[in-house]
């Protein structure tokens, strides 16, 4: 049970002074755009802001209000399984790209952090074998890590209260709180000479000599470039949508006796899976943070069941832990685990993209942000080149259609379940259904004393959408897209709100 207490904003997000919004900027067209104000938007727009471009950046909720203010914000080139996995699906030398540039993104956060007063502390990375069949697991991922010349070791005396089989170690990793780091960033991009926007949702953008940006209220802005920073992009261009695959994440706050709360930054190999670290606090104090659960958006039968399995293991290993926060979090992973950083096929060379951190942005957030800024100032790295070139083998080839053919086999399966049962008319608080209105698929809900209904097609390429039992949200079993209760528009690639209903009114 989710105790009364627990808020359910991030921890991080849950803070007395929230970030200043601007007015948009008006006249002359901008050198560059930036959708999306989280770590990989605004290193990016602090980048180009530095060598003297008019740059604004867009958001369409906060700063930090999706991945970059929901993450457990663990800053480390340790990635779970990520080296191993990789290794299946590109070359070494792509993959060590891919370390080169999380290095340079870890070395300059934490540069930055020095130079700006942002605390962060270091800790040692470790991935665990949270049963013994992940043994081979956590084997494979020191052998990769070694191969791409890191400096992992084994251990197996892991001073934890959990079980654990064997683990492979990074040292001196960092952990941060996010928001203190955005928090600098926008400082830092508005000293020189940037803005930074809220609650301003981008729609679309195309171009006809410089590009023009379509925000929701029909406005219109131009810049010489655009960065989609938004998680998952918002245009199709390019077909990402085909080649990711969303997953959402839960993360619990708690305060825990002092000599319960593990020094170091831990994640199991496998399923479940499950993060530990701990949070400095003003006071003196360590908060411990548990993360884990994760699964395929809108593609689990309870939300809720996964984040109270996370309760259930948190009470088994830290009696005594009481919980503070409760929250969730939306990642990408691509079909090769490589994230895509880049000029936007068909954007002439002047619309870029980053998507596909697969739960690491904090550091890979940074590499695609000096990638991009480097790229729109004819300075790309030459690990960017290499990773830019990557040519996808069989074993990706067969990964993309395993995302697809699941994607079909969730559409059937939420139009089946929405066809089955009528759309009531008011379910309990806190509760919400998706079923059918004549032939269409309807999604009613009560939420905070409110009942709504909406259009349960998702506004993006048609799914029908389900019920997320813990986050009271429409999600989409296809592409990740996420809708609140009355139809708003969480995260996409949906750009466009749900239609609200009327009780009786029929959909069209």
């Amino acid at each position: 049970m989710k105790p009364a207490t627990s808020s359910t904003t991030s921890l991080w997000l849950d803070r007395p002074e929230p970030i200043a919004g601007q007015p948009l900027p008006a006249g002359d067209h901008l050198d560059d755009i930036v959708v999306g104000a989280g770590i990989t938007g605004l290193t990016t727009a602090l980048l180009l802001a530095r060598a003297g471009r008019r740059v604004a950046v867009l958001e369409a909720g906060v700063v930090g209000s999706l991945a970059s203010g929901n993450t457990t914000a663990k800053v480390s080139l340790l990635q779970g399984t990520k080296m191993s996995t990789m290794l299946r699906y590109q070359s070494q030398e792509v993959v060590r790209a891919y370390v080169d540039g999380n290095l340079e993104g870890q070395q300059w956060m934490l540069r930055f952090c020095d130079d700006h007063g942002v605390p962060y502390q270091l800790r040692d990375a470790v991935t665990y074998a949270s049963a013994p069949e992940q043994a081979a697991m956590v084997d494979q991922e020191l052998e990769a890590t070694q191969a791409l010349g890191l400096p992992t070791f084994p251990t197996s005396h892991l001073d934890v209260p959990f079980p654990q089989f064997g683990a492979v170690v990074l040292r001196d990793q960092a952990q941060i709180d996010p928001m203190d780091l955005l928090t600098a960033l926008v400082e830092q991009i508005r000293s020189h000479g940037g803005s930074v926007h809220q609650g301003v949702r981008v729609v679309d953008v195309s171009w006809s000599g410089r590009r023009t940006v379509t925000l929701e209220d029909g406005a219109t802005l131009q810049a010489d470039h655009v960065v989609l920073a938004t998680g998952f992009p918002i245009l199709d261009r390019g077909l990402y949508f085909s080649k990711l695959e969303p997953m959402r994440s839960y993360a619990l706050a708690y305060d825990a006796p002092a000599e319960s709360v593990p020094d170091g930054m831990y994640l199991s190999a496998g399923p479940p899976s499950r993060s530990v670290r701990d949070v400095p606090t003003a006071d003196g104090r360590r908060k411990l943070l548990i993360g884990g659960s994760g699964h395929e958006v809108g593609r689990t039968p309870s939300e809720r069941a996964k984040v109270d399995a996370l309760r259930e293991w948190t009470a088994e290993h830290f009696p005594g832990a009481v919980e503070t926060h409760a929250w969730s979090a939306q990642d990408y992973q691509s079909h090769d685990a490589v994230p895509y950083i880049g000029p936007l096929p068909r954007g002439g060379g002047r619309i870029h993209v980053a998507t596909g951190f697969d739960k690491w942005g904090m550091a890979s957030g940074v590499m695609a942000g000096r990638s991009i800024s480097a790229q729109i100032l004819d300075e790309a790295p030459s690990w960017q080149k290499t990773m830019s070139t990557r040519v996808t083998r069989p074993s990706g080839i067969g990964h993309v259609g395993l995302i697809n053919a699941k994607v079909a086999v969730a559409a059937a399966k939420s139009l089946a379940s929405a066809e089955m049962r009528p759309a009531p008319a008011e379910p309990a608080e806190g509760e919400g259904v998706v079923g059918r209105r004549g032939i269409v698929p309807v999604g009613t809900s009560t939420v905070d004393g409110t009942t709504c209904a909406v259009r349960a097609i998702c506004t993006h390429v048609g799914g029908v959408l389900s019920w997320n039992d813990n986050d009271k949200t429409y999600d989409c079993p296809l592409h990740g897209s996420r809708f609140a209760a009355d139809g708003t528009v969480i995260e996409g690639p949906a750009v466009r709100p749900l239609k609200r209903l009327e009780p009786e009114e029929e959909p069209s």
